[in-house]
Parts: C-alpha cells; sequence; structure tokens
C-alpha cells in the first residue's frame, strides 16, 4: 500500500513590533504599544512577536486581555545572547532569557527567537569585538546553544531558533553552514529571515532545499539592491543601513518570496511566518498602510 503523502505545511502569517518602527523596550520614536497593537489586528495579522522584552506589557493576564481582545495570539519572544564569550557570560544570558522564556510560555506561545550580539554597535559602527569567530569560539558558541536549547525546553517546554542576523557572527551561508552543522538539530532550529540572508548574501531557497529539516521558524523580509550594494562597499553598520532603506517593502527587493513560501511549503512541518519590515526610526503614520499592503500581497502569494 502506497503510504498517504505528508500534509501540506501549514504557513501562519503574522508581523512584529520591528514592523512598526520598534527596536527598543523605551524609546521616544517609537509608536506606543496600544496604538501597534490596534493596528496590526487593522492590518489582518493574527500573530505577533513579542518584540523587545518591556516593550508590550509583561503582566500575562494583562497581556492576555490587551491581544485577546483584539483577536491577536503571540507566536514567539525574541532574547539577545553573545554565547561565543564563554561561560562566564551564561549567569547573565540566562536571568535575560527566564524573563522572556516565563511571558513568552504564559502567552501559549512555543518559540524564543534567539538573536546573536552585534560585532559592531548598529547605531556608531563601533566594531566591538572581532567580525571572525576563532575556532575555539566556535566551539563555544555551539555548545552553549545547544545548552540554551536544553535549559529552554525543560524548564519552559519552548523551542529555540536562532535568527542569522546582519553585523552579527552567524550571518552568510558560511557561517549558518557552520553553526548548523556544529549544533544539536533535537535542540536548536533556525529562524530565517529571508531579509537578513540576503542582505549577507544567502540563498533562502537553497537553505530551506539544504536544511529543510532545521528550519523552525521564518521572518519575512526584502532588500534593497542597490541600497545594498552602496551599503557593503560603504561597509555600513546595520543600523544606518536601515535608516537608508536597505530593508524594503515587499515585493520591491529580493528575494522574491513566491519561491521562498513555495519551498517552505513543501516540509511536512507547520511554520510561522512573521513579516519584520525594518523600518527604524519611522513616522508613526508609515507602519499601517506598508503593513496592510504587505498582507495583501503574501495573501497573492497563498499565505
Amino acid at each position: 500500500m502506497t503510504p498517504p503523502a505528508p500534509a501540506p505545511t501549514r504557513i501562519r502569517v503574522g508581523s512584529a513590533p520591528d514592523s512598526w518602527g520598534v527596536w527598543f523596550p523605551d524609546d521616544p520614536l517609537q509608536v506606543p504599544w496600544e496604538r501597534f497593537l490596534d493596528e496590526v489586528a487593522e492590518a489582518g495579522y493574527p500573530w505577533i512577536e513579542l518584540g523587545p522584552y518591556g516593550y508590550l506589557p509583561t503582566d500575562p493576564a494583562r497581556l492576555t486581555d490587551e491581544t485577546r481582545r483584539r483577536g491577536l495570539s503571540v507566536s514567539a519572544g525574541t532574547v539577545f545572547t553573545g554565547l561565543h564569550r564563554g561561560p562566564e557570560v551564561w549567569d547573565a544570558t540566562w536571568r535575560h532569557v527566564a524573563d522572556v522564556a516565563e511571558l513568552t510560555r504564559a502567552m501559549g506561545a512555543e518559540h524564543l527567537v534567539v538573536i546573536p550580539s552585534f560585532w559592531r554597535d548598529d547605531k556608531t559602527g563601533e566594531v566591538l569585538e572581532e567580525r571572525t569567530l576563532t575556532p575555539a569560539q566556535w566551539r563555544t558558541l555551539a555548545r552553549q546553544t545547544d545548552r540554551l536549547g536544553r535549559e529552554v525546553r525543560e524548564r519552559y517546554g519552548l523551542k529555540i531558533v536562532v535568527h542569522p542576523h546582519a553585523d552579527t557572527h552567524i550571518d552568510s551561508e558560511e557561517n549558518v553552514t557552520r553553526f548548523l552543522d556544529a549544533t544539536d538539530s533535537g535542540l536548536v532550529s533556525l529562524c530565517l529571515d529571508t531579509g537578513h540572508y540576503a542582505y549577507c548574501g544567502g540563498d533562502s531557497v537553497k537553505l530551506i532545499e539544504t536544511y529543510g529539516e532545521r528550519i523552525g521558524y521564518l521572518h519575512l523580509k526584502q532588500v534593497d539592491p542597490e541600497v545594498l550594494a552602496e551599503v557593503v562597499a560603504r561597509e555600513v553598520p546595520f543600523g544606518p543601513a536601515v535608516a537608508r532603506g536597505v530593508m524594503c517593502e515587499p515585493p520591491a527587493g529580493v528575494p522574491a518570496l513566491e519561491p521562498v513560501l513555495a519551498a517552505a511549503r513543501r516540509l511536512d512541518v507547520d511554520l510561522f511566518a512573521i513579516v519584520e519590515q525594518d523600518m527604524y526610526p519611522c513616522p508613526p503614520d508609515k507602519p499601517l498602510p506598508v503593513a496592510r499592503r504587505t498582507r495583501s500581497f503574501l495573501r497573492s502569494c497563498g499565505a
């Protein structure tokens, strides 16, 4: 008897505070959290991420009330780590992770997005450490990330998804594949951000087709190739690059999202696909129209 074909992947589309220009827990250039929640629901996204811890209310009862009455659910929390720096950073890292993981679990989400630390400051461009990790640092990064995945799963029942990011040590195809090969597939999955991966020269479709079993989460984003070429040539840090418009509204940039979503649908797992339109800083009236158009575009892609 021929075995039944696997059910098609279900893509659950959402957005994030990042798409409203929110990068920090508290910043006068950012919209109030109430406006973000109102507008993300109005734009047609049923799922959101928590964003920087402290931007949305951290009391689970209050946040549950605020999200439910707008028809919203939480897909993930986000943490920032520098695990390649060794065991001495573990305690401080875990305090940060524990706060976010507690709220993430309380909101019914199952994922924790892990963003590596920047090797240069995303505002000033100051070089904070070497751009390239040593072999010993790679081993430490892999070992500590496995530990993080294990601890988060055992204590909170969450899955970590590591987010390759511009101006971090997990960025290019070479570094992403090195990281995946060095970590435990049972503990560590990937949050593939299509914009950051393209920013760093990677091919999202190829990564999905090659490491499909490691793709646990998606961030949907595009880059403007002309702005990116200038950013790379001038070695512009990520923050100023965003201010120049390096991340652009779909479908104006790369990668094309239709083939990315098609490749993701061929996997036999359900996936969140969270829109992240990097826009910091941005005028307060800009995000909502962009979010509406992006949601319409993604529907045309079948998502």
